[in-house]
């Protein structure tokens, strides 16, 4: 047998990702799904797309530049992966404008909603209006940019949506700038012709509806209403041609941690780069004029592969927006109001119901509300000495950051640390650190060299019998928003053991004190990798001595090479392994005497996949726990997370129960097989289970019986008068 890590057993985990996005892609192709949520997904995948350019696409141009050639674990040095990836990504968007142009576009117009995706297929009724939303508030916002030798080609912002011109000036007319041999030179590379550019101000709507008849929406992007209007913004010049161009740049922040006087103020100086970094992706229309291209490619830096040729709208993000559209609900899929447990409603003492026992929450199928009532009771409850708390992404008006203010204005004890590399959130962070030490919080920024992304709260409160403490430990971020879009799941407690080790985990980030020992949290970097693959490496003992043995794993994403190289070993050792993984795997299936005992599965369904539940067998005496991290290096050795424990046997059974029933999924399941494919099961006479639709149902099911029992105790406590 060859080395375990020999990389014809592994998968590339950039390309891995691209196959993620193809199966959220497949859900927009997927005409089960509502028409409305389908264009939800095409967005998605365009959203997705852009964040891996700006930072997965960039780390390896900058590995290229700076001549890294070490090949990663697939065997694949940074020039090849870039080589490929071109091919792949170039693939997934002609699949992306396919499936919009050819598919969504005509079954909207069915609906009665038309997207006009150019301004000449408007009538004369809609031409007069677009002009005169132009004149009347489009053309005052616009500050179109000419280049000559006294104005230089003007920095294009990173992901804005700009239209590029050729102009020509008209016969006998003279301009401001008076000829010299530097604009003589410029004019002969473009035959006479002169370059201008606008940008596509972000500021208004980029969907502008337009008159239609009644029971019918129409609308035309913004961009094209420029492009109509444009020859207004350059009154002296014939308009030769113009295309909107929209362009990508790294956005990979370099902080040096260790040099940094004041980490905020070096995020915030970083943050301001991302707009002149180096452009790693030109979109352009794919009729686009030559002439105007080959501007384009020397003033941006741009190589042919970096330009992506695009047969409809740039930026499919503004499908989100169509999304939203009113009096089109029956194109969607019913809302889902997470449910609130009636023992857990805002006008219970939560601290009471924790003293009762450990409570598992299930998002989004049950309320986060709860968990921000946690915080806001223990704002305000006199007997609250302390509320400490690590805050990765918050949502943009957080009733958190509100109860933790009102805490400290309170005069209690409040340590909040704010991960300010939290990536694309660091501008918003830096707002709540700022607001927090204002309002008199004691605010930390986490570890020189780490990110702080586990999810923990501990409240210290003085009690009758003497100081308690209460935990909430979650596999999500504490953002109500997103709460209603991602799958997580979060354990209150207020166990001796784990307030004990809550204790030790804020000691150690805000100060330099290692506990010697941990009763039942597990913290990375220092411990978690080693306890997995003792985890791992312990049910392949038991295989190998006739043991129950098993691994189940729910995880957004598996590339670390020692835990898939364990997991390898253990499944060879006969150890049946079942795996969710949402995104990337570079694990293998189906390699002969290596993983025939492993299954990997993804789940991609209208909730984000996103909580983290590992189960190991352990010869009959099952561990569940839960986590913030996935089987990932940057998790396990450059993140601070925590694996908790559900020690509870009823919530270990509730936790097994959602598992099992994920792993039974056989319609949003995409399962990889043996040759690298994923793909859905056959379902040809099976019974059909979308595991996210059996959490809804279950949710509503629980809702209907709480209030059932509710009513019936208001019926037995109504004495009728005699």
């Amino acid at each position: 047998m060859d080395k375990l890590s020999d990389p014809k057993y592994y998968y590339n985990r950039e390309l891995s990702w691209i196959q993620f996005n193809e199966r959220i892609l497949a859900e927009a192709r997927d005409r089960t799904n509502p028409l409305l949520e389908r264009l939800k997904f095409l967005s998605i995948t365009a959203s997705n797309l852009d964040e891996f350019f700006m930072i997965r696409v960039a780390s390896l141009k900058d590995m290229v530049n700076a001549g890294y050639k070490k090949p990663d674990i697939a065997g694949m040095t940074p020039q090849v992966q870039l080589e490929r990836l071109s091919e792949v990504t170039h693939e997934l968007v002609d699949l992306q404008y396919s499936t919009f142009m050819r598919s969504l576009l005509p079954l909207l117009q069915e609906e009665g909603i038309r997207v006009y995706t150019r301004h000449e297929q408007l009538n004369d009724e809609q031409k007069q209006y677009v002009d005169e939303y132009f004149l009347n508030d489009v053309y005052p916002v616009l500050t179109p940019m000419a280049v000559d030798s006294s104005r230089p080609f003007p920095l294009i912002r990173n992901k804005s949506l700009n239209i590029g011109a050729i102009l020509k000036k008209k016969s006998g007319v003279r301009g401001l700038q008076p000829v010299n041999e530097g604009t003589k030179k410029k004019n002969r590379e473009l035959d006479n012709m002169e370059f201008a550019t606008v940008q596509v101000p972000a500021v208004l709507p980029r969907i502008i509806l337009l008159p239609a008849d009644e029971g019918k929406t129409e609308m035309i992007l913004l961009e094209e209403i420029i492009k109509r209007n444009i020859d207004k913004l350059f009154l002296n010049y014939d308009i030769i041609c113009a295309y909107p161009f929209r362009i990508m740049r790294n956005a990979d922040l370099t902080i040096e941690e260790d040099e940094a006087a004041d980490l905020l103020k070096e995020i915030e100086r970083q943050i301001k780069k991302r707009q002149w970094g180096e452009v790693i992706r030109l979109e352009v229309p794919d009729d686009i004029d030559k002439k105007l291209l080959r501007v384009l490619l020397k003033e941006l830096g741009c190589r042919d592969e970096d330009v992506y040729r695009i047969p409809g709208p740039i930026d499919l993000t503004f499908l989100m927006k169509l999304y939203n559209l009113e009096n089109y609900d029956h194109l969607r899929m019913p809302d889902h109001i997470p449910i609130k447990l009636g023992n857990l409603t805002s006008d219970k003492d939560i601290f009471a119901e924790i003293r009762k026992g450990d409570i598992l929450l299930h998002h989004p199928y049950e309320s986060f509300e709860p968990v921000v009532d946690f915080i806001r009771q223990a704002a305000t409850d006199p007997s609250v000495l302390a509320i400490k708390q690590t805050l990765y992404r918050v949502s943009g008006n957080s009733p958190i950051i509100a109860a933790l203010e009102t805490a400290a204005d309170r005069g209690k004890q409040v340590t909040v640390l704010v991960e300010l590399k939290a990536r694309f959130d660091e501008e918003n962070n830096i707002v709540w650190a700022k607001r927090l030490e204002k309002a008199g919080c004691h605010v930390i920024y986490g570890l020189v060299g780490l990110k702080t992304h586990c999810k923990i709260t501990l409240v210290v409160r003085n009690e009758e019998d003497g100081i308690r403490r209460y935990v909430h430990l979650g596999t999500g971020n504490y953002n109500d928003q997103t709460a209603k879009l991602y799958t997580d799941l979060g354990l209150l407690t207020c166990a001796d053991t784990i307030g004990e080790d809550a204790t030790a985990v804020f000691n150690m980030l805000s100060g330099y004190s290692e506990p010697k020992s941990w009763h039942r949290l597990v913290m990375a970097p220092l411990w978690m990798k080693d306890k997995f693959l003792e985890f791992i490496n312990r049910e392949r003992d038991n295989a190998l001595l006739g043991k129950p043995a098993a691994i189940k794993a729910k995880l957004n994403s598996l590339c670390d090479p020692d835990i898939i190289e364990a997991l390898y070993e253990a499944a060879g050792a006969g150890v049946r392994i079942d795996l969710i993984v949402r995104g990337i795997c570079c694990l293998k299936t189906g390699i002969k005497d290596i993983s025939e005992n492993i299954t990997v599965r993804s789940i991609v369904g209208r909730f984000l996949e996103h909580s983290r539940i590992y189960y190991f067998e352990n010869a009959g005496h099952p561990e569940v726990f839960l986590s913030s991290a996935d089987w990932m290096p940057r998790n396990l050795e450059r993140r601070v997370e925590l694996l908790f424990p559900i020690d509870d046997e009823k919530l270990k059974d509730r936790v097994i129960r959602i598992i099992n029933i994920m792993l039974s999924d056989n319609l949003k399941a995409h399962f990889l097989k043996p040759d690298g494919r994923y793909v859905k099961p056959d379902k040809r006479g099976k019974e059909l289970l979308s595991a996210q639709a059996y959490f809804i149902g279950k949710a509503k099911e629980k809702e209907k019986q709480e209030d059932e029992n509710r009513d019936f105790r208001r019926s037995r406590s109504f004495v009728p008068e005699t």
